[in-house]
């Protein structure tokens, strides 16, 4: 009796939802002039005011749950509104896992013996850039990979360095620069390579080119890189909290994840076996309530998440395969 009137209130009260369309009217225009947004023609506009209009119910919908206790965390419209989660799938994220992955670790991290610390954040150590914005271009690999990079540049020189993300983009071979790529290739890259230039002197530009290296804008250099042992979040943890930053994969598929606003991200539906997404993870901890999390820093600009990180769930089931594909290079 009870669960049918809690279905119920939950019912009455997605349908009293102030989304009316009055609201939204006022609520779409607003978001085209907040994110500039102008459409060829009022047959585009329609399509894309259904997209948006459907994210909106459905980002109200959770909240609504997430006010009841039922999530632990809250969704917030952002500049991806207009776009179904295939769309974002296609063109901001571009993981491209490898076939034979090497699955190498070094002993030096036996999570047996290693007792770690029940938080560590390395944005308040120094060891991480700013927030950027792949845009339209499927890199995240090279944000992940540089941003691994400029935690162990921090780490080894006491300098922070914005590197470049264009400059693996156009010159990975191995990878596919905006169709995707792995972040290994890019670190197997810059050590073969002689080392990255820096953001400033290979200016990020969202699509592909000609190789541009040079070498007089070398900023950082890599002499190798180790892998995590697939799927073991301990491991991840020893890493993170010996090495620095760690370049991990997931799966960034779902429109929880797209609209992801605060608190720690849990979805029982991201499937740990289909990693499409790299993003960097650089630190973790728990909440007061006793929720274990993974930071984890992406490359779709400040305006996304809680300014452009996410809290992910942390020793739940390796959650979104955060911890299936994760390396960091050594320097």
């Amino acid at each position: 009796m009870l669960l049918c009137l809690f279905v119920l209130m939950l019912a009455v009260a997605a349908l009293g939802h102030p989304l009316d369309e009055v609201t939204l009217d006022a609520q779409w225009d607003q978001w085209k002039n907040t994110h500039r947004r102008e459409y060829n023609g009022l047959d585009e506009e329609e399509i894309r005011r259904a997209v948006w209009e459907k994210n909106s119910r459905m980002i109200a919908a959770h909240n609504e749950e997430a006010a009841l206790g039922m999530h632990s965390y809250e969704l917030g419209m952002n500049h991806m509104g207009d776009m179904t989660s295939e769309e974002v799938s296609e063109k901001m994220m571009g993981l491209l896992v490898p076939v034979n992955r090497d699955r190498t670790f070094t002993a030096t991290f036996d999570d047996k013996l290693e007792k770690l610390p029940k938080s560590i954040d390395y944005r308040k150590k120094g060891m991480v850039t700013p927030v950027k914005d792949q845009g339209s271009c499927g890199s995240c690999w090279a944000f992940s990979s540089a941003g691994a990079l400029e935690g162990q540049l921090a780490k080894t020189t006491g300098t922070l360095r914005d590197l470049s993300p264009q400059n693996l983009v156009d010159c990975v071979t191995e990878n596919s620069g905006c169709g995707g790529g792995y972040m290994t290739n890019a670190f197997s890259y810059v050590m073969q390579n002689g080392g990255i230039d820096s953001e400033e002197s290979y200016p990020y530009v969202g699509q592909d080119q000609q190789c541009q290296f040079n070498i007089s804008g070398v900023a950082a250099e890599c002499k190798g890189y180790k892998q995590i042992p697939v799927g073991d979040e301990r491991a991840l943890a020893v890493a993170l909290f010996k090495a620095g930053p760690v370049s991990v994969g997931i799966d960034a598929t779902l429109g929880t994840f797209q609209f992801y606003q605060r608190g720690v991200y849990y979805d029982s539906n991201c499937n740990a076996e289909d990693i499409n997404h790299a993003v960097l993870a650089v630190g973790f901890g728990v909440t007061p309530k006793g929720k274990k999390y993974w930071i984890i820093k992406n490359s779709w600009g400040e305006s996304w998440g809680y300014k452009g990180y996410i809290l992910m769930a942390r020793n739940r089931g390796n959650l979104c395969g955060i911890a299936n594909l994760a390396s960091y290079p050594i320097m």
